[in-house]
């Protein structure tokens, strides 16, 4: 093979190579490196250390090198003299290394979806309020009738720009929020990313809850189709979750597991029709101002916290019914009645076999309002979300 090549520290030349891949060039010619920059107009060349011919009958040379810079744009060529010395010139700012890698970072980052889009929304909005709720109203007035509730930290999706109000669906409700109470972009993804939680959905009519992973473990309870639980894990074909005051575990079978943001209530369960006393309606509408409020063990307070028997205890006594605070000791104070009876404002009770150990109260629509437990506090569930164990009036009808 002729004109061979050999560059090292005896030719006193410093020879540079462009790594693109593998480079191949012409004795011959000159090749610009712009040609290769692309978009980001980006190259990397490096001193090489090593460099040696391969040059065979056609004269083309593979350069190969061993440290890199990084440099942007400019001027860069690369040519081979006469004397088959193979140099590169560039004019332009190299990159650090510490740049490079916050670009990396960048680029990671922009690949990542964000909170909101993992759990489906394309224009989120969050609710921010100090305490009670945020109505959501079936028009742009504060005359409009109420269709929804949004507590602290909700997710809604922002459907249109009405002025003063922005109009949203959330949940299963669509209306008309103030937009004094909602942030967006930036500041509702930071909300959202702690907000975010894995939620686990009924799929089936009913469902026991165990209490270990095994279908020859004792029946906890029963929840309900439809009925969401926030996830704790999820192994060897069980889902963990809280129920009320207990650990249970569910069939991963029957059960949909996804990310999630909380979301608006419906106002439905306050629509009661005929039949229902102003006092009933009072009850719940009272009730129902709480949720979203802390779950404490042994609390009394609506406001700071409290438990299942706590909650009732408060919310009835406001309208002259003492009972103790305890969900075993409540049922004694008032008169059985059959579930298919069941009025708002009365108490559904909740436990194992015969022992009480949950309390809540019902909102009419075959829903309830409880002290559910510390992860998720007051909210709204499926009465029929377990079974209850007995059903008590308190109220007159």
């Amino acid at each position: 093979m002729k004109n061979k090549l050999k560059l090292g520290q005896a030719a006193g030349v410093v020879a540079f190579a462009i790594i693109i891949g593998a480079v191949s060039m012409s004795s011959s010619s000159t090749v610009d490196a712009r040609a290769a920059l692309k978009e980001n107009r980006t190259v990397n060349a490096g001193v090489a250390l090593d460099l040696t011919e391969v040059a065979d009958a056609t004269e083309l040379l593979t350069a190969g090198a061993t440290s890199a810079l990084t440099y942007y744009g400019a001027e860069l060529t690369v040519a081979q003299n006469d004397s088959n010395v193979v140099t590169a010139s560039a004019q332009g700012t190299p990159q650090s290394d510490d740049t490079a890698q916050e670009e990396a970072q960048a680029n990671e980052a922009a690949q990542t979806p964000t909170a909101a889009q993992t759990c489906g929304y394309t224009n989120l909005g969050m609710s921010v309020i100090s305490s009670g709720n945020l109505n959501i109203r079936q028009e742009a007035s504060t005359d409009s009738e109420v269709v929804g509730i949004l507590t602290n930290h909700n997710a809604c999706e922002l459907l249109e720009d009405a002025g003063d109000w922005y109009k949203v669906t959330s949940g299963k409700v669509t209306g008309y929020v103030s937009k004094q109470y909602l942030v967006t972009g930036a500041e509702a993804e930071a909300i959202a990313e702690q907000e975010i939680k894995t939620v686990a959905t009924v799929n089936t009519e009913t469902l026991n809850v165990r209490a270990e992973k095994s279908t020859e473990s004792a029946v906890l309870s029963q929840v309900g189709n439809s009925e969401a639980f926030t996830v704790n894990s999820v192994a060897d074909g069980w889902v963990e979750i809280n129920v009320d005051d207990s650990v249970g575990y569910i069939s991963q079978d029957y059960v949909t597991v996804a990310q999630a943001l909380p979301t608006a209530k419906t106002i439905e369960q306050v629509k009661y029709g005929d039949g229902v006393s102003d006092v009933r309606a009072s009850v719940v509408s009272y009730a129902l101002q709480f949720v979203g409020n802390r779950y404490v063990w042994g609390g009394t307070s609506l406001e700071k916290g409290v438990d299942c028997s706590g909650f009732t205890m408060r919310i009835l006594g406001k309208y002259g019914i003492s009972l103790p605070h305890s969900s075993k000791a409540q049922p004694s104070y008032g008169t059985k009645i059959s579930s298919s009876d069941a009025k708002p404002g009365d108490l559904f009770f909740y436990g194992s076999g015969r022992s009480i150990s949950h309390v809540a109260i019902y909102i009419g629509n075959g829903q309830i309002v409880h002290a559910s437990n510390k992860r998720d506090g007051i909210k709204v569930s499926n009465a029929f979300y377990r079974s209850p164990i007995c059903v008590v009036r308190y109220l007159p009808n």
